[in-house]
């Protein structure tokens, strides 16, 4: 890359402030690249750090145009963006990773399955409905998952259909009908593409989800055998590969009881399944996006400890000023690193922070996990 672009001269934009963009920003203040993001909450988690905060909405045709005009390169923490701003953009000659059309694609999960039968990845059984469809039709499908097309976000937009009731109270809108698959486990692989073509891959991690759809623990490495590996990297690159998207991309797969690979979806930008990097991994997922979007040389993923990562999610029965309990008896742990996200209120089931574990074994990075999980908790 052109060497003025690493520095306090350069311009890099987010649209979007919460902690992806926080984490973010943390590495990118190392390499001194000031970075800008637009957000329509003064209090976002990345406002405090962000060399600037433009109040707007990343939806708004307007606001978009109006925040990228004068940037070098931006960047998304979130895919439901407006992309004919940033095809404009892209045309005026910014930079845009991952592309408008990689985005256009990936945030509407029918285009993004649809994507995956062309190209002949591996993926569940589905079939894409509109608002009209009669739900005499869908019972006759029952049980499957139910997923909006657009807009579905940290488990929302997705429902499980196990009976008749469960579908009286889903979506309505646009939305896929997606094979209930038995899998295995749920694993995913980051994986991350510069404008050269440069690809490098995460070690497959394991995650186990909670009641409300999000990551309650998260393994790195996965147990799974070096077989399996290799078919996730293998899947992982073939994915970026296709979509040619420069940038970092989480891909969320299911491993079968056959030893399948199916793809179930992926985000175009960090992910929770990566967060374990910033203590286990010589580059952190963070860094590695940054370094992808301004097509530097892309960072060793080499694991450097084992590790497990809880979500801080809020009580089910809190809603207000967030406080955290058992904090400061947590940390007195070797290997306990706590992440807050900065969000001065919690709401049941948001995300306020992380905690990993990092370790010399996973037995005990296990144990540590087991020993702490409920001894903090985010109240009001």
């Amino acid at each position: 890359m052109e060497k003025d672009l690493i520095g306090s001269s350069h311009r890099l934009g987010i649209l979007g402030g919460g902690q992806l963009g926080r984490m973010f920003i943390q590495e990118a203040i190392s390499y001194n690249i000031h970075v800008h993001i637009m957000e329509n909450d003064t209090n976002a988690p990345s406002s405090s750090i962000a060399t600037s905060m433009t109040l707007g909405d990343i939806t708004n045709y307007d606001d978009v145009l109006d925040f990228g005009k004068d940037k070098d390169v931006i960047t998304v923490e979130i895919e439901n963006v407006n992309i004919d701003a940033l095809y404009e953009l892209e045309q005026r000659g910014v930079k845009v990773f991952p592309q408008p059309r990689v985005l256009e694609i990936i945030k509407d999960k029918g285009l993004q399955k649809e994507f995956y039968q062309k190209h002949n990845i591996l993926t569940s059984k589905f079939e894409c409905i509109d608002e009209n469809t009669p739900k005499s039709d869908l019972i006759q499908k029952i049980p499957f998952v139910h997923k909006l097309r657009t807009g579905g976000y940290d488990g929302k937009g997705v429902k499980i259909i196990n009976s008749e009731s469960d579908l009286a109270t889903s979506f309505t809108q646009a939305s896929i009908c997606e094979e209930l698959v038995p899998f295995e486990k749920e694993l995913s692989v980051i994986v991350a593409r510069n404008e050269n073509g440069e690809i490098a891959v995460y070690p497959t991690v394991e995650c186990e989800f909670n009641d409300a759809n999000l990551v309650a623990y998260l393994f790195s490495p996965a147990s799974i055998s070096d077989e399996i590996e290799q078919k996730a990297y293998k899947v992982a690159i073939d994915v970026i590969n296709k979509l040619e998207l420069v940038g970092i991309l989480a891909v969320e797969l299911f491993l079968t009881s056959e030893g399948e690979i199916l793809v179930n979806e992926v985000a175009p930008r960090p992910h929770n399944s990566g967060h374990h990097t910033i203590e286990c991994n010589i580059t952190s997922q963070f860094e590695q996006h940054m370094r992808a979007v301004l097509n530097m040389p892309l960072g060793s993923t080499e694991m450097t400890r084992y590790g497990v990562m809880l979500n801080l999610i809020g009580s089910s029965d809190s809603s207000g000023q967030a406080k955290y309990e058992g904090l400061s008896e947590i940390i007195s742990q070797p290997g306990v690193h706590v992440h807050l996200y900065g969000k001065e209120m919690t709401k049941p089931n948001r995300k306020m922070g992380h905690i990993t574990i990092a370790s010399s074994t996973m037995e005990s990075a296990k144990q540590l996990a087991d020993e702490i999980k409920n001894k903090v908790r985010v109240t009001t």
